[in-house]
């Protein structure tokens, strides 16, 4: 695993942003959505997929690190988070080096609270 330094925190946190505002189209990126998102209303689920594309609420509560992988928001009365998680090429294991995009597939996955 490649150490943390401020420089690759900022290259993990823009690579991450871009991952969540395109969600699909953006090589070395994949979205999922869990069955509790998928039972709802295509139309919600389309608002929420836009408000995780926009989402920029991070704090040191929850984005610790400052990679910009995780945040969460209340709709319709639901609590809905979404995470990145860092794979290597072969979806195998994790990435060795999630701030260079040439071996990392980035997943974002988008839950109700209560599936977590």
């Amino acid at each position: 695993m490649t150490q943390r330094t401020d420089e690759t925190t900022t290259a993990i946190a823009a690579l991450n942003d871009l991952c969540r505002q395109a969600l699909v189209g953006r090589p070395g990126c994949r979205g999922t959505q869990t069955a509790g998102i998928t039972a709802l209303p295509l139309d919600d689920q389309m608002l929420i997929r836009q408000r995780v594309g926009r989402f920029s609420d991070f704090t040191e509560d929850n984005d610790p690190h400052g990679e910009h992988d995780f945040g969460a928001f209340d709709f319709k009365g639901q609590r809905i988070l979404w995470k990145i998680d860092y794979y290597a090429l072969d979806m195998e294991s994790g990435s060795e080096d999630p701030a260079d995009p040439t071996q990392t597939v980035r997943v974002l996955t988008i839950l109700l609270a209560e599936e977590y």
